[in-house]
């Protein structure tokens, strides 16, 4: 009676889990969703464009592409949940770290020499490293195993690239023995 019992509870759990998985998965959203996100995107552009019309100077320049950001990332973001596809979302993702690095550049405006062309370094790691994870979850999402793998090899190298460079530039503002020493932590670290 009772391996009847767990025959069955297990049974019912085979075919209820496809059903609930099947559920779990994002559908699509309507357009009148993504119509209405749009519309609302582009609103708090325009009010965000406005305050930024009192700044003056670089700090203008950062509050509007701060704005920029929001507007296209929240466009990308409804766009992905209008297509309810893993492609759809990782072209979200890739947009939201372009936008970012817009602004990330857009702040290192405030430096000057060494400092600038390290934080301008930095932000294209970063910018790297979320284009990176974006390949990689499209590929996962389109691809096959082989270009699963291909994507992380690449997303880590160019990632590894830019994180390099970086470190690399922090050197620069040294001088001498710390210079040169620097310079070789910075070969050894990332086996150049």
């Amino acid at each position: 009676m009772i391996k009847k019992w767990l025959s069955a509870a297990v049974c019912s759990m085979l075919v209820a889990a496809p059903a609930s998985f099947a559920l779990a998965q994002t559908p699509a959203g309507s357009k009148a969703d993504y119509d209405a996100a749009v519309k609302q995107a582009d609103a708090d552009y325009k009010a965000a464009a406005a305050k930024c019309d009192g700044m003056k100077a670089n700090a203008k320049d950062v509050c509007k592409a701060e704005a920029k950001r929001d507007r296209d990332v929240a466009k990308a973001e409804a766009e992905a949940r209008r297509d309810g596809t893993e492609k759809a979302h990782a072209k979200a993702m890739k947009t939201k770290a372009d936008r970012d690095y817009d602004v990330a550049k857009e702040m290192c405006d405030d430096k000057k020499g060494n400092d600038k062309d390290v934080c301008v370094k930095d932000a294209k790691a970063a910018h790297e490293k979320a284009l990176g994870a974006a390949k990689v979850e499209k590929a996962e999402a389109t691809g096959s195993a082989a270009e699963v793998a291909e994507a992380r090899r690449d997303a880590k190298k160019d990632t590894m690239d830019a994180a390099y460079k970086a470190d690399k530039e922090r050197c620069d503002a040294m001088s001498g023995d710390a210079k040169d020493k620097c310079q070789a932590d910075v070969k050894t670290k990332y086996g150049k």
